[in-house]
């Protein structure tokens, strides 16, 4: 017999009441920052709450770090992110700062294109970065790689388009 949403809500509370300090604790060693370890302990119980249900859980410890893991993992991507476009703005000459709102678009273009670069892989993300950032052609990135240029030349195209499919959403 399916359970009723308000025993799942039971079981939440529950869940919440029993770890919520200890995940607090564990992610407040790791960061060494007390508030980031309150936002990012709600935010793993909030994944928690739309992906499963509680009474599911056999080692909910182990599935809360694991789920905190991953979400500290994208903070430092963001952070990183954010981090590497500061920087750019600050050797750029015009001294005009971006507006907050363009700021974030740009931020949130930037956190998508990283994303969507590690689910194509290793080797196109590397030919991508390669040509993009480093502005080597596809013949000199398949040199150094041993590659083909029909393959370099794959793998490039296929980042391209999954980038400007991107843009274009």
């Amino acid at each position: 017999m399916e359970p009723r949403p308000a025993e799942i809500d039971a079981r939440f509370e529950q869940l919440y009441a029993s770890h919520h300090g200890w995940l607090r604790a564990w992610i407040r060693r790791r960061l060494e920052c007390a508030d980031q370890a309150c936002d990012l302990a709600q935010d793993v119980f909030i994944r928690v709450l739309t992906q499963r249900r509680p009474d599911e859980l056999r080692e909910p410890r182990a599935y809360l770090s694991s789920i905190a893991r991953s979400l500290m993992v994208d903070m430092f991507r963001r952070h990183s992110i954010e981090q590497a476009y500061a920087d750019a703005l600050a050797v750029r000459a015009e001294v005009t700062e971006p507006s907050p709102e363009v700021r974030h678009q740009v931020i949130q273009t930037l956190l998508e294109i990283d994303r969507l670069l590690d689910e194509l892989g290793e080797r196109p993300r590397e030919i991508f970065l390669r040509v993009q950032l480093d502005g080597l052609s596809l013949a000199e990135v398949g040199r150094q790689m041993g590659l083909s240029a029909n393959t370099v030349r794959k793998h490039f195209i296929r980042a391209m388009a999954r980038c400007l499919a991107l843009i274009d959403d």
